[in-house]
């Protein structure tokens, strides 16, 4: 008898979740999956408060925020660092010095997704971090979409957001002003958030997605024409080569948690405190469970050594 996982996800193309729709395996491994597409991380953290979700691919911040609000679910897995890149008009250089690139920004406006999601988050600790938190308007949008329409439109400047994001406004003329690795180093993407219910309740479920999440990534940075072609089988009107192209922004992909991703996790727990998003320190204990994935990914490995 096929086990229901009901599973949020982000119209993100480096994240599994394309992989693995197109790829049937779930069946074979009896989970009857259903897909929920959501426009950004905050509206899926509101779905699991409803408990609409067994799991969700979700960015770090957001999930935090639930938690602080007594929200019972718990990062299992990772599954990609350094997904946020800065995005400006044709005005904008690329800059050698981080700063300098942000500093081209003043008195101008960057669009980033909605307030709470990992991009917000970064892109004002990066602003306040150089001094420019009050030189920078920073406008949110709801989806991606409405971004590249903003910048194309010139009502913004710039923009901070994905890897699909940036391929997309630098095939309209724009430029990529910073990779993901030179605003913040290390940051986490995205990690799979799973229910306490799932964990405590379901735990070879839990176990039997995170192997073949774990697979996925590995062809995502091993095979990256081969997930172009899956993700295009997932949605037709995405073509290969933009799906390739996404892929290589920042290629670092993995299931693991080593210490290096918990650790520049938690590194945003006082920049949340400061922002007002959460009003209470949270510790390792208090979003990650990893006693899965260890299991599933039982070497440990570092993003900086197999993430090339």
């Amino acid at each position: 008898m096929a086990v229901p996982l009901k599973i949020g996800y982000l119209p993100t193309l480096y994240h599994t979740s394309f992989v693995l729709r197109a790829s049937g395996r779930m069946d074979d491994l009896g989970i009857k999956a259903t897909w929920k597409l959501f426009p950004n991380g905050p509206e899926m953290v509101e779905a699991f408060s409803r408990e609409e979700l067994d799991l969700g691919y979700l960015g770090l911040p957001p999930a935090m925020i639930g938690i602080n609000r007594g929200l019972r679910i718990k990062c299992v897995a990772g599954g990609h660092v350094e997904g946020t890149v800065l995005i400006g008009d044709r005005s904008c250089q690329v800059k050698e010095m981080a700063s300098h690139a942000l500093a081209q920004f003043k008195d101008r406006i960057i669009g980033t997704p909605r307030r709470g999601s990992i991009h917000d988050v970064v892109l004002r600790e990066f602003a306040r971090d150089c001094g420019l938190a009050d030189s920078i308007e920073i406008k949110n949008f709801d989806w991606a979409d409405f971004i590249l329409d903003a910048l194309m439109d010139g009502e913004i400047d710039g923009a901070c957001g994905t890897p699909a994001l940036a391929v997309l406004a630098r095939r309209q003329g724009a430029k990529i002003i910073l990779p993901s690795d030179k605003i913040w180093p290390f940051n986490p993407s995205y990690g799979i958030i799973a229910g306490e219910r799932l964990i405590l309740e379901s735990p070879l479920t839990l176990e039997n997605f995170l192997v073949l999440h774990e697979d996925a990534c590995n062809l995502l940075r091993e095979r990256p024409q081969i997930a172009a072609s899956m993700v295009h089988n997932d949605i037709k009107i995405i073509d290969e080569d933009f799906a390739r192209e996404v892929l290589a922004v920042s290629p670092k992909y993995c299931a693991s948690l080593p210490d290096e991703y918990i650790d520049s996790s938690l590194a945003f727990v006082p920049v949340l405190r400061f922002m007002g998003y959460i009003d209470r320190d949270l510790d390792k204990e208090d979003v990650f469970w990893t006693d899965a994935i260890k299991r599933v990914h039982p070497h440990k490995h570092h993003y900086s050594l197999i993430c090339q």
